[in-house]
């Protein structure tokens, strides 16, 4: 992972904090940690599932995010997959255009 970090702040309940900083306590950590690693899991399953990555491939589609955005939920891969594919609906799109 790289080492650039971007500082984020938010809000959240008491209870979630006050969980987060047990949590912490119990482990050894920082609170940051403990977070930073609650989101990384959360992304990663989130990711992989298949709604979420149609609902992700769909936002592509409709450029409402960038690939490099698509990239970084996806991975490479699939992220490439979906590259092309999208460039064989537009070819297929245009087509279907020119012959009407």
């Amino acid at each position: 992972m790289s080492s650039d970090k971007k500082r984020v702040q938010f809000r959240a309940p008491h209870r979630l904090i006050d969980q987060t900083d047990a949590l912490a306590d119990v482990l050894g950590e920082d609170r940051t940690d403990i977070l930073v690693t609650a989101l990384r899991e959360y992304l990663q399953e989130a990711t992989h599932d298949d709604t979420l990555t149609q609902e992700i491939a769909a936002a592509y589609y409709d450029e409402k995010i960038s690939f490099a955005q698509l990239k970084a939920l996806v991975g490479a891969e699939e992220a490439a997959n979906l590259r092309v594919l999208k460039q064989q609906l537009d070819e297929d799109f245009i087509d279907e255009v020119a012959d009407a």
